[in-house]
């Protein structure tokens, strides 16, 4: 799927996104807000006239440019998207690949959010912090936000969850709701992933493929890992073998699942063989039934 056809694709499901602003942001959601009152809220890049006094040393040294504290006085729901964006993304056996899916699913958020008249921002990532878009309303504001998804080309090749989760938990004090697209193939990340939930509805959307369950059946292929060069031959044929890759990777699955949950994250895995939207609306229909 090119560019061309995903933004298409996205414009039809403009529609279908306000089908899921009940089930993600209404009802129990806004009972966890607190009453307006000044607050830290986020940090944004610094511009010349801020008091300077208000700038953030930790996010401005991972960053790399000045970035200062900003105070609101308001009480709203704000949708905050962790986007990986790590060469790992780029497979898949289908028409689809991990990274059409979180485009598809990044943008229906987006979408969903601006139609409740709420803010939406987004962290792209891979090794590194690739990208920042800060948390604001209308449509223009998303459907940039689209547009960053659909074009960006990361700078990074591996995958660093909890920089990314990290930089989230300096940046976003204000509970919220952080929504981390990524197959989550990646050793970082667990203990922030515990630390962000504590303060805010984190929502892990793991995207999967039907190779990372059961190897191909074929003869010898070449395996190269998009992250690290890594390559290695592998036989797809012997019973032995594929018994194997299958057990190891259920096992791997299960535990990283059971983990997660254990942290207060609620989890949809979600693979490139599904139909994203039909999944994303059940899954938020089950979690308004709650």
């Amino acid at each position: 799927m090119d560019k061309k056809d995903l933004f298409s694709q996205v414009k039809r499901l403009h529609l279908t996104s306000a089908k899921l602003v009940d089930g993600l942001f209404a009802g129990n959601y806004r009972s966890v807000f607190k009453g307006p009152g000044i607050e830290f809220d986020e940090v944004r890049e610094y511009t010349p006239g801020d008091d300077s006094r208000l700038i953030d040393w930790n996010v401005t040294s991972r960053m790399g440019n000045a970035y200062t504290k900003k105070f609101r006085e308001e009480r709203e729901i704000v949708l905050f998207l962790i986007i990986d964006i790590s060469a790992s993304l780029l497979s898949g056996s289908g028409k689809q690949s991990k990274k059409d899916i979180v485009g598809i699913l990044s943008a229906i958020l987006a979408l969903s959010a601006v139609s409740n008249n709420d803010r939406a921002g987004a962290v792209f990532f891979s090794d590194r912090i690739e990208h920042w878009v800060p948390r604001m309303k209308g449509k223009k504001h998303v459907m940039r936000l689209i547009r960053d998804i659909l074009t960006i080309e990361p700078e990074g090749k591996g995958s660093n969850l909890g920089l990314a989760l990290r930089t989230v938990y300096e940046s976003f004090k204000r509970r919220g709701i952080c929504v981390v697209l990524s197959d989550f193939k990646t050793e970082s990340g667990k203990k922030e992933l515990s630390l962000l939930a504590q303060r805010h509805d984190v929502i892990a959307l793991k995207i999967t493929d039907p190779t990372d369950f059961a190897f191909p059946a074929s003869g010898l292929i070449d395996l190269y890992d998009p992250e690290t060069g890594a390559e290695m031959r592998a036989r797809g044929v012997g019973k032995k073998f594929t018994r194997q890759y299958a057990d190891f990777w259920d096992e791997f699955h299960v535990e990283w699942e059971r983990a997660v949950r254990s942290k207060g994250v609620d989890v949809l895995s979600i693979g490139t063989d599904d139909d994203p939207v039909k999944k994303l609306i059940g899954f938020f229909e089950r979690r308004k039934g709650r």
